[in-house]
């Protein structure tokens, strides 16, 4: 007998951001689709919460500025970017079709014009040539220890296609900060800010969120 397909559980969150970052200000909200099963680029994680945090306070240098996020998942930093008039590309394993479907019904949901691309870490396939961003975002990448290299060497390349750009990501620290900063070293990049992520967080968003995460700026020597 064969086994049915698992349902998938959906569920649309809203994610606010302005004074209060609250139900009561309703002039700036990203709606995101997140589907409740194993992968994980299928819901929002803290560390894009933080991320599109920061993108919304530092929301006078995105408007027009090209962006690119890496591992996008859910793609909350970016949709804030691109709805703050940045041109955005949101990017995601290539093999992974199931989130980049996704990731094309945010953007309709959204009302944002964003362009989606396959894009696998530490392989040079040809759209990667062709993209020149001024940011380059990343939320939680730094996850699997394995996959570290392959990111550093996609992110050199973009930061050296594109001088002048910088790498904004914000991380749990679940591998230490040593191992990040020997594979920085070794891909030839520098930190330039490292904070904690919740020194700029609305209390009400900080309260919700559970451990320690930094945000962290590298761009090329």
């Amino acid at each position: 007998m064969a086994s049915m397909p698992k349902a998938q559980m959906s569920t649309v969150s809203r994610h606010y951001f302005g004074v209060e970052s609250s139900e009561d200000n309703h002039s700036f909200y990203i709606d995101i689709i997140e589907i409740m099963q194993e992968d994980y680029g299928l819901y929002v994680w803290p560390c894009s919460v933080i991320l599109a945090e920061y993108v919304w306070q530092q929301r006078l240098r995105f408007s027009g500025v090209s962006v690119v996020e890496l591992g996008a998942g859910t793609s909350l930093p970016g949709l804030v970017a691109a709805k703050l008039g940045a041109n955005v590309i949101l990017t995601d394993n290539s093999h992974r079709t199931e989130v980049l479907e996704n990731m094309e019904k945010i953007c309709k949901l959204n009302k944002l014009d964003c362009r989606i691309l396959g894009l696998a870490w530490g392989e040079w396939d040809a759209p990667l040539f062709d993209l020149h961003p001024q940011v380059i975002l990343g939320a939680d990448v730094l996850y699997e220890n394995t996959d570290f290299d392959d990111l550093f060497a996609t992110v050199t390349f973009l930061l050296q296609n594109s001088p002048g750009s910088v790498f904004i990501t914000t991380y749990h620290n679940r591998s230490g900060h040593h191992l990040i900063e020997f594979l920085m070293a070794k891909w030839g990049l520098r930190c330039s800010k490292l904070v904690d992520g919740f020194s700029f967080m609305p209390q009400i968003k900080a309260s919700s969120l559970q451990g320690k995460h930094s945000t962290c700026r590298n761009y090329a020597k």
